[in-house]
C-alpha cells in the first residue's frame, strides 16, 4: 500500500508544537523549508503499485532519515536513535509534535533504498541543487564550469590475503554442510585456523618458501572441503540448491585463482570488488569501486556522483559524469576542468582543460586549471566527514546508491555551513545596530543633563 497520508495535527489536545520548542533561525528548520519535499513524496509514492497490506512510512521520513544519515555520518541505527534525542531532526524530517518512539526501524532504510533505487537517491540529490539556488548557495551560471574527477570508494571488507581468504572459504562451506545437515568426513576446524595464522606469521617474517608451503597446504584441505561438499549436493532439496551454489562457485574461484589474475575474488560476500591503483604512498592499492564526482568550479557543490564498475579509464568515464550532471542541473556545462588522467577525452561543444595544458591557454583559463585541485579536498571531505570512505552496501545497486547518497550528504552539510554563516553574520548586524543604537540614546541623554 502507498504512503500514509500527514495529518498536521492542531490544538491543545496533543500538547506544544514543536516549533514552540524550537529556535525557527536554525540551520536545518531553514534547510526543511528550502527543499520541496512534495516532489519526494509523488516521486517515492510511485514506488508503492499494490493497494494491500499496510501503509507504507511517509516518504519525507525516509528521505530526511537518508539525508541527515549521510550528512553526519551516521549508520542505520544510529540515525534512527538520534532522531529520537535531536527534536531538530525530527522537525526536519517532518514531524509537528515530540516523539519519543522510533518512527522506523533501522532495516527499513535498507528496503527503502533498494525500493526507490538510483533514480530515487538521483531525486534526492537533484533536490539539494534546487534548494542551493532557492538560498542563493550558487548561482544558475555555476553549472557552467566544473570540475571532474574520480576516486576510489572502499568496500566494507578486510584487507584480503591469500591465507584469510582461503580460511573463510572454509568456514563458509563448514557452515553450509551443517545447516543442510550434510556429514563431513573431515572439516579441520583445528588444523585450518592454525595454518592460516602461521602463514601469517611466515610472510610478516619474510620466510616465503614456508609461507608458499603453508598455503599450498592450505588451499588442499579447503578444497577438500569443497569437493566432499559438492560430490553431496544432491542430498539437498531443489530449493536450496541454487542457494548452495552460489558460494560453491565463489569458493571455486579462490581456489584457482593466481596472483596475478585479472577479476580476482577479494570477497566471499562482495564479489563486485575491486582492486584498483591510485600511486598513494600511504595505501598504494584500495578495493572498492571507482567513482566519479562532478563539482561546481567555485562554490564546490556537487552535482553528480556515479560509480563506475570494472575499473574503466578515466577518459571514458568523462561523458557519463558529465550526463548526469546536465540531468541533475538541468544545464549542460561549457567548460569541464580535469587532470592529466582524462587525456583524449573529446566531448562535443564542451571545452575541455587539463592540468598542465599550455597551448591556447589565457590567463582566466589558467586560474581556472590552477583551482582544478579544488575537488581534492571536497573528496577528502566526502571520506572523512561523510560515508564514502567505506561502502557498506551490497552489490553494484548498493555502489551506485551509495556514490549518489554522499554526494547529496556532502551538500546538506554545504547548505548547513552557509546558513549558519548567515545567521551569524545576521546576529552581528543586529548586535551592531543595537549598540549604535544604545551608544546614540546615551550621548542623547549626556546632551539633555
Amino acid at each position: 500500500m502507498g504512503p500514509k497520508e500527514v495529518i498536521q495535527q492542531t490544538g491543545e489536545l496533543f500538547g506544544c508544537l514543536l516549533e514552540a520548542h524550537l529556535n525557527l533561525s536554525h540551520p536545518l528548520i531553514k534547510l526543511s523549508k528550502a527543499i520541496d519535499w512534495q516532489v519526494i513524496e509523488s516521486t517515492f509514492a510511485g514506488h508503492f503499485v499494490s493497494a494491500r497490506g499496510r501503509p507504507a512510512l511517509p516518504p519525507r521520513l525516509v528521505a530526511g532519515l537518508l539525508y541527515l544519515q549521510h550528512a553526519f555520518d551516521c549508520s542505520d541505527e544510529m540515525v534512527v536513535n538520534t532522531w529520537i534525542e535531536n527534536p531538530y531532526w525530527q522537525y526536519f524530517t517532518g514531524e509537528t509534535y515530540l516523539q519519543t518512539q522510533s518512527p522506523i526501524d533501522p532495516s527499513s532504510l535498507t528496503r527503502w533504498r533498494k525500493r526507490i533505487g538510483e533514480a530515487g537517491v538521483e531525486t534526492l540529490l537533484q533536490l539539494t541543487i534546487v534548494a542551493a539556488h532557492k538560498l542563493s548557495v550558487i548561482s544558475p551560471a555555476s553549472a557552467n564550469k566544473v570540475i571532474v574527477d574520480t576516486t576510489v570508494m572502499p568496500k566494507a571488507i578486510a584487507h584480503p590475503t591469500d591465507s584469510r581468504l582461503l580460511e573463510k572459504s572454509r568456514q563458509h562451506l563448514v557452515k553450509l554442510a551443517k545447516d543442510n545437515n550434510i556429514t563431513l568426513r573431515q572439516n579441520y576446524n583445528r588444523q585450518a585456523p592454525r595454518l592460516a595464522i602461521q602463514a601469517g606469521r611466515y610472510a610478516h617474517a619474510k620466510q616465503y618458501k614456508r609461507m608458499r608451503t603453508t598455503l599450498k597446504t592450505l588451499k588442499t584441505r579447503v578444497g577438500r572441503v569443497h569437493r566432499e561438499v559438492e560430490r553431496k549436493l544432491d542430498q539437498l532439496p531443489d530449493s536450496v540448491k541454487p542457494k548452495a551454489q552460489t558460494p560453491l562457485a565463489r569458493v571455486a574461484r579462490i581456489l584457482i585463482q593466481q596472483p596475478k589474475d585479472k577479476n580476482k575474488l577479494y570477497a566471499l560476500h562482495a564479489p563486485e570488488a575491486e582492486c584498483i591503483s591510485k600511486d598513494k604512498a600511504r595505501t598504494p592499492y584500495e578495493f572498492g569501486v571507482k567513482v566519479s564526482v562532478t563539482t561546481t568550479l567555485k562554490e564546490g557543490f556537487v552535482l553528480g556522483a556515479r560509480s563506475m564498475p570494472g575499473n574503466p579509464y578515466d577518459g571514458h568515464t568523462l561523458e557519463e559524469a558529465i550526463e548526469q550532471a546536465s540531468i541533475l542541473a538541468e544545464q549542460r556545462p561549457k567548460i569541464v576542468i580535469v587532470d592529466k588522467g582524462y587525456r583524449g577525452a573529446t566531448l562535443e561543444n564542451i571545452q575541455i582543460l587539463r592540468s598542465g595544458q599550455r597551448k591556447g591557454v589565457t590567463k582566466t583559463l589558467k586560474k581556472m586549471i590552477l583551482r582544478r585541485s579544488s575537488i581534492e579536498p571536497i573528496i577528502g571531505h566526502m571520506k572523512m566527514d561523510g560515508r564514502l570512505g567505506r561502502n557498506p552496501l551490497k552489490g553494484e545497486l548498493g555502489d551506485a546508491l551509495h556514490a549518489v547518497l554522499c554526494g547529496a550528504g556532502h551538500n546538506i552539510r554545504l547548505l548547513l555551513k552557509k546558513l549558519r554563516l548567515f545567521c551569524s553574520l545576521f546576529l552581528s548586524l543586529l548586535l551592531r545596530n543595537i549598540l549604535a543604537v544604545m551608544k546614540q540614546n546615551q550621548l542623547a541623554h549626556q546632551a539633555v543633563f
